[in-house]
C-alpha cells in the first residue's frame, strides 16, 4: 500500500521531478547506434540510492 502511495505521488509530482537533471549526469552511459539506443543511468541510480539509503536510516532513528 505504501509503494501504490509513493507511484500516485511520484505521479502528481512528475512535472517537476521531470525538470530534475537526472539521467543527464557526467557518469550516465548513453550510446546510440543506427537505430539502437543502449541507456545506463549510473551515476543517477547511484544518487538516487545515496539519497534513499540516508533517508530511510534517518526515519530509522
Amino acid at each position: 500500500m505504501v509503494i501504490g502511495l509513493l507511484l500516485v505521488a511520484a505521479g502528481l509530482l512528475w512535472p517537476w521531478l521531470g525538470r530534475l537533471p537526472l539521467g543527464q549526469l557526467p557518469g550516465d552511459i548513453l550510446i546510440r547506434r543506427g537505430h539502437t539506443t543502449f541507456y545506463v543511468p549510473l551515476t543517477s541510480m547511484l544518487l538516487i540510492s545515496a539519497i534513499l539509503t540516508l533517508l530511510l536510516w534517518l526515519f530509522r532513528r
